[in-house]
């Protein structure tokens, strides 16, 4: 019997292998047992913890939003994701939003996006890396900042949407110093968090590890071996 905590992991049907690998190494080397979850792979009955992870855009309906031309979106993948809110945050365990993930738990709680940022801030500067370009301020006393144990960071940078009105519970609690939302928490659950950086890509970076940590180490305390 494994003793890791079941840690579902969502991705795309085409998701790089090297991408992948990223994703679950993360979740491993913080003593995770990862379960890649897709539209095509069939998910458990039981999870742990909770991963949505990065990947394409929302489809604009889900938010009310006029739809953008020249973007990649995955319906069935939004369907998954959904799914799996409605059926696992109920149930109480944690979970963390990674970029995508992140904007699809507040459109999830009833929130809105910016489906462009460059359109809508001009003279926004792009910046699309897997490197700690961008630096965030974290909101005092929130979970986010307890966890991370910092009060800013350099983070990485893939997304061109971000979060724009919070959802039900939601609060805002790190932005860049653009002003761009960058990390959400909920008021109503034990650890529901989303960070628009992708954490697993920073393997040598001790907060953002602390991140992907506190979400293991969340649903081992909660725990039931099957």
């Amino acid at each position: 019997m494994s003793e890791r905590p079941l840690i579902g992991i969502t991705t795309s049907d085409r998701k790089s292998h090297i991408a992948w690998l990223f994703d679950w190494f993360a979740v491993w080397r913080h003593g995770g047992r990862p379960r890649r979850l897709s539209p095509s792979r069939p998910w458990p009955e039981r999870l742990d913890g909770l991963i949505i992870g990065g990947g394409d855009d929302i489809q604009a309906h889900l938010y009310d939003a006029e739809v953008q031309i020249d973007v990649r979106v995955d319906p069935q993948r939004d369907e998954l994701e959904l799914e799996l809110l409605e059926t696992f945050i109920p149930q109480g365990i944690p979970v963390l939003g990674i970029c995508r993930g992140a904007q699809l738990i507040n459109v999830y709680l009833g929130g809105t996006l910016d489906p462009d940022i460059y359109t809508s801030h001009e003279g926004l500067k792009r910046r699309r890396t897997v490197l700690p370009r961008k630096t965030v301020d974290i909101v005092g006393d929130s979970q986010l900042h307890r966890i991370l144990r910092v009060s800013w960071c350099r983070i990485n940078s893939l997304h061109h949407q971000a979060v724009r009105q919070a959802g039900r519970g939601i609060e805002i609690v790190a932005r860049d110093r653009d002003g761009l939302v960058q990390g959400i928490e909920s008021r109503d659950h034990d650890f529901l968090i989303g960070v628009q950086w992708h954490p697993e890509w920073l393997v040598f970076n001790r907060p953002q590890q602390r991140l992907i940590r506190a979400l293991v180490s969340a649903a081992r305390a909660s725990w039931r071996p099957a």
